[in-house]
């Protein structure tokens, strides 16, 4: 079938398609969590003395014996066989955004050749899959192949169901056999520990006497978008790329602003109403969907949990809304950038930290310049952010949130604080040597009796800034949509402790000098504003005067693309960084500056594969064959003295041509393989291929708004984005 013909029989199905039916929504109640092993099943199900010390273990840290772990894997087993499990695998998560899994079945066979179920803790706790087939940024070498896998009791073990069966997954760190962190959870869990350590030693200081153990916690907003799998699958860029890499702009797109918080489709309603129930069954709380700002874009939200729970569960949710997007007829797209012209997708990663005897230490409540816990740790983020502006960069650098970072929909690549008009002020006047007294948002008022009064928040929103406050918490709002949230949460929580130690030990001298702890917490903070106010700004981070202002007067740095952001993680100072608190070795840190380097340009060298050969086989074979026809009908009318206009063909030959010289600058570049470093490799990818992938791109598109839409080979971006 020719690519013309699959367009359009997509188009066929599309319009004669019924939305899936599916079962009507059960209660909350009912479906909640019923295919997880949480705390309340473990309630149920283990002995008191067990559950005493499981419970200990995930509201602490604490260790847990090997004879727990037998009881616990016994439970574990019998509550999933009454489920229908068969299998049970480790999953864990390897540096490549993605997850893992090993299956094993519950079976071991006897002497008489019987076979009988098994899962012991020792099983629970350690698996083994091969250690040297992961990314691993030369810390194994390909003989070295043994890696273990370990659970991790702190985040429940779940069901995973599909047509052909369920299996038992449990939450796991992954390390090589010398014991290097080969996934993202590993350094989660210390950079919790390292944020737990600082913290506790501030509030101690601040005179706290019971302090519970701190923890971070996380709600992503997950952007993404939704097209017909008919029209995906015609699209081999989509196929292999995650975003279009031709593709003209369609006529209408977002300018009407008529998409955002719109009336969901019918087809896209459904899917959703199926995709939560299955979040819903395994405890991920899903609190809000919408249409998003892009037509075809979508928005889910969950609420907030712990950050390692939080992070397993967006693994989760990701696996889960492709899997019912296939369901239902859809391709589910998580790339930064899909369609260029409108707005791509994000994962803003809402980020607090709190315990159970603080509360949110980021919660201001009704009167911040009071709080004096809070003024504390929001100073810590702002020293942070300052500090290691190029590591949180870093942390979200990807060949795919290179299209998105600085545009429209997206913060721009200089990281910067905004607070709010209350707590700006509230800094700066900290800054000169003294709190001034808050004053919050005060009453909304319309003038309308039937509208009620309602509190206003003291301060809007700035939806430019990349790390924003919002309330009781900071939003990192450039990470991108397909990313995994641990490493932003990573650099988030390491970045902080290392803050909070420094204000430790700035506090206790200042103790030394008075004993009223206001007086010492403004020593600290005039003293951390002084050094560290450029950071934060409350206006437009779009506008080039900002731009400007940043780099020049603030000593901000605009970091525009991953070959700029990724050599953050060698800088002396992240490394120092992360080793003083214990998340990563300088070898884990170096083994992930080379894998995250190495996926990069991978990334482009796929990309540009595509452009040539899509360019080659596609796009070139319509354009000369609808020249032709024009040719020969200019030639006709001519033999019966009628002189058509020859411009089309004129413009398409000359775009033919065009198209394909940079194909063949393009291939050469491709070619090049001589660098002297990784450092030179991705620069070249960055300023040269890309570069060239757009000129080829340019011609394509302009061939698309020539040839007949009849002919055309891949669907058009008016089919992708609004056709549901």
């Amino acid at each position: 079938m020719s690519g013309n013909q699959a367009r359009l029989m997509a188009i066929s199905d599309i319009v004669n398609r019924q939305p899936m039916s599916v079962e009507m929504p059960k209660p909350l109640s009912r479906i909640w969590a019923t295919d997880v092993f949480n705390m309340a099943t473990m309630e149920e199900v283990l002995s008191k003395n067990a559950f005493k010390a499981m419970k200990k273990t995930v509201q602490t840290g604490a260790a847990l014996a090997p004879a727990t772990a037998d009881v616990v894997a016994a439970a574990m087993k019998d509550w999933a066989l009454s489920k229908g499990v068969k299998f049970f695998s480790h999953i864990f998560y390897p540096m490549t955004n993605a997850t893992a899994e090993k299956h094993d079945g519950f079976i071991i066979t006897n002497s008489d050749g019987g076979a009988i179920t098994e899962f012991t803790g020792s099983l629970l706790i350690k698996g083994e899959p091969d250690g040297s087939s992961f990314p691993n940024g030369s810390l194994r070498m390909t003989n070295a192949a043994r890696g273990y896998t370990a659970w991790d009791p702190t985040s429940p073990a779940y069901i995973m169901h599909t047509d052909n069966g369920a299996t038992l997954m449990i939450p796991s760190v992954f390390m090589s056999w010398t014991g290097e962190a080969l996934d993202k959870k590993i350094p989660l869990l210390r950079s919790n520990a390292a944020m737990n350590k600082a913290g506790q030693k501030v509030l101690a200081l601040m005179g706290e006497a019971e302090i519970a153990t701190l923890n971070s916690s996380c709600g992503a907003e997950q952007e993404y978008f939704l097209v017909d799998a008919a029209l995906a699958s015609a699209r081999p860029d989509l196929m292999l790329a995650g975003r279009t890499l031709f593709g003209a702009p369609s006529a209408k797109g977002q300018e009407f602003d008529d998409h955002y918080f719109g009336a969901i489709p019918e087809r896209v309603q459904v899917f959703m109403q199926d995709f939560e129930d299955k979040l819903y069954r395994l405890g991920i709380p899903a609190k809000t969907h919408h249409n998003e700002v892009a037509p075809g874009q979508f928005e889910i939200a969950p609420y907030f949990e712990a950050a390692n729970v939080a992070s397993d569960h967006q693994q989760l949710l990701m696996t889960l809304m492709k899997l019912t997007a296939r369901q239902h007829g859809f391709m589910c797209l998580l790339h930064e950038k899909p369609f260029a012209g409108v707005n791509g997708s994000g994962k803003h990663v809402n980020w607090s930290v709190g315990n159970a005897t603080q509360g949110n230490l980021l919660d201001p409540g009704d009167t911040p310049d009071k709080n004096l816990n809070f003024l504390l740790f929001c100073g810590a983020v702002i020293r942070g952010v300052h500090v290691y502006g190029p590591l949180l960069r870093a942390a979200i650098a990807s060949a795919a949130n290179d299209h998105r970072l600085g545009a429209n929909e997206a913060p721009p690549a200089i990281l910067s604080v905004y607070l709010g008009d209350q707590l700006e002020k509230l800094f700066m006047d900290i800054k000169d040597g003294a709190i001034s007294e808050t004053v919050n948002g005060g009453l909304m008022d319309l003038g309308l009796d039937q509208i009620l009064k309602f509190e206003r928040d003291p301060g809007d929103r700035n939806r430019t800034s990349p790390f924003a406050f919002t309330g009781n918490r900071f939003e990192f709002r450039a990470v991108g949509s397909s990313q995994s949230v641990s490493g932003p949460l990573v650099a988030m929580n390491t970045m902080l402790a290392d803050s909070l130690t420094w204000i430790a030990a700035k506090l206790e001298a200042a103790l030394e000098t008075t004993s009223d702890k206001t007086e010492a917490v403004v020593i600290v903070l005039k003293e951390l504003m002084e050094l560290h106010s450029n950071v934060i700004f409350g206006g437009d981070g779009y506008s080039s005067e900002w731009h400007t202002m940043a780099v020049e007067e603030r000593g901000l740095k605009n970091i525009p693309t991953t070959a700029d952001a990724l050599p953050a993680f060698l800088d002396q100072t992240v490394i120092d960084l992360f080793d003083s608190t214990g998340v990563l070795t300088p070898v884990e840190l170096k083994s992930r500056y080379e894998v995250y380097a190495e996926q990069y340009v991978l990334s482009i060298e796929v990309e540009s594969k595509l452009v040539v050969n899509m360019a080659k086989t596609m796009i070139f074979p319509a354009a000369v064959s609808y020249l032709s026809d024009l040719t020969d009908a200019i030639g006709g009318a001519a033999e019966l003295s009628i002189t058509l206009d020859s411009s089309v063909a004129t413009a398409v030959g000359e775009n033919i041509n065009g198209m394909m010289a940079a194909v063949a600058k393009l291939e050469t570049a491709m070619a090049t393989h001589d660098f002297a470093s990784t450092e030179e490799h991705m620069k070249f990818c960055a300023d040269t291929v890309c570069g060239l992938m757009l000129e080829v791109r340019g011609f394509a598109d302009t061939l698309e708004t020539l040839v007949a839409d009849d002919v055309w080979p891949l669907p058009k971006y008016s089919e992708m984005l609004f056709m549901r």
